[in-house]
């Protein structure tokens, strides 16, 4: 690859400015003092790393870990982003435009290397895909240092606390925790004003549609959708699958009756095309969402762990139960 530096210079660059990305007690050895507030060891997703000092040049990979960490302001330490399933949100464009992006998807590990990072934030699990050599093992065997959202690796049900957790971990690792305060302040105003206009409400039945012909792609129980489809006002149909998204038969949909049925837009399928595919689906002609035409549409961007979320529940609210927000 032109202009690559050798990777022992890579990696003896990556030491220096980040520390070892191993476990808490790999970092003891190396020299220089840690920075105020260092140093900081952080456990996620069974991979332990400890920081000196907040590192200085990270890369973002996936829509939601990118705008956290421009909804934390940290545009500054950040050499490369990859990966968009929609546009960054308006308040962050600025911000996202003075980033390189290094693919539209996902880069190969030898272009990451030779953006010379510190730090790799993944938002999906297949941001560390060892098949592609992205696994965080390389990176740790690298010096470089990696963060998966927990939505990926849950301990129990994904709820709103785990988004004020990642928010605040990230700022943690780079030094800014009242950063992290002001965020999930603004994040939970979005959120109680949510529940108060939906106060005493009759939830609705709803079935989420991600994609999918011969099967149906849905949300399930054990991801943020799960959660946010709760502070909107409904009930998801498909809660007792036990993952964050899942595969059903349509004739499953049928059984289960939802009232609504919530679209998540995004890639080359539009919203409008996949309405008319349920419309015409034979299994689903007796489904109530079906004979009303009650659809909702959110973008896949606003429904995975990170700071649309809050947004998003408002915005499924908004179309669940119009009356409250007239």
């Amino acid at each position: 690859m032109p202009g690559r530096r050798p990777l022992s210079l890579l990696l003896a660059l990556a030491l220096l400015v980040s520390g070892c990305g191993g476990t808490a007690g790999d970092d003891a050895g190396h020299q220089g003092a840690a920075a105020a507030g260092f140093p900081v060891t952080v456990t996620n997703c069974k991979v332990t790393a400890t920081y000196r000092q907040p590192p200085r040049r990270a890369v973002s990979l996936n829509q939601h870990a990118t705008e956290v960490m421009l909804a934390l302001g940290l545009e500054k330490s950040m050499v490369g982003t990859a990966y968009l399933d929609d546009r960054i949100l308006p308040e962050y464009q600025a911000a996202y435009a003075g980033i390189k992006v290094l693919a539209k998807e996902y880069p190969s590990y030898e272009t990451l290397l030779a953006a010379e990072p510190d730090f790799v934030y993944g938002g999906f699990a297949s941001t560390f895909e060892e098949k592609e050599g992205r696994a965080r093992a390389a990176f740790t065997k690298a010096g470089i240092n990696t963060h998966l959202n927990i939505e990926e690796c849950p301990s129990g049900p994904v709820t709103m606390a785990m988004m004020d957790e990642e928010i605040r971990t990230i700022a943690k690792i780079f030094g800014v925790p009242d950063r992290a305060e002001q965020q999930v302040k603004r994040l939970h105003a979005t959120l109680d004003t949510v529940k108060t206009k939906l106060g005493g409400v009759a939830p609705v039945k709803l079935f989420v549609y991600d994609s999918g012909d011969k099967t149906a792609f849905t949300a399930g129980g054990a991801g943020i959708g799960n959660e946010m489809i709760k502070q909107a006002g409904g009930v998801n149909l498909f809660a007792d699958l036990n993952k964050a998204f899942g595969d059903v038969s349509f004739e499953q949909v049928a059984e289960r009756a939802p009232e609504v049925i919530v679209i998540y837009d995004y890639g080359d399928q539009p919203a409008e095309d996949k309405k008319k595919f349920l419309l015409a689906n034979p299994a689903l002609q007796d489904v109530p969402a079906i004979k009303n035409k009650r659809f909702a549409v959110l973008p896949l961007s606003s429904t995975v762990l990170g700071v649309r979320v809050p947004a998003g529940v408002d915005a499924l609210a908004r179309q669940l139960h119009p009356d409250r927000f007239r």
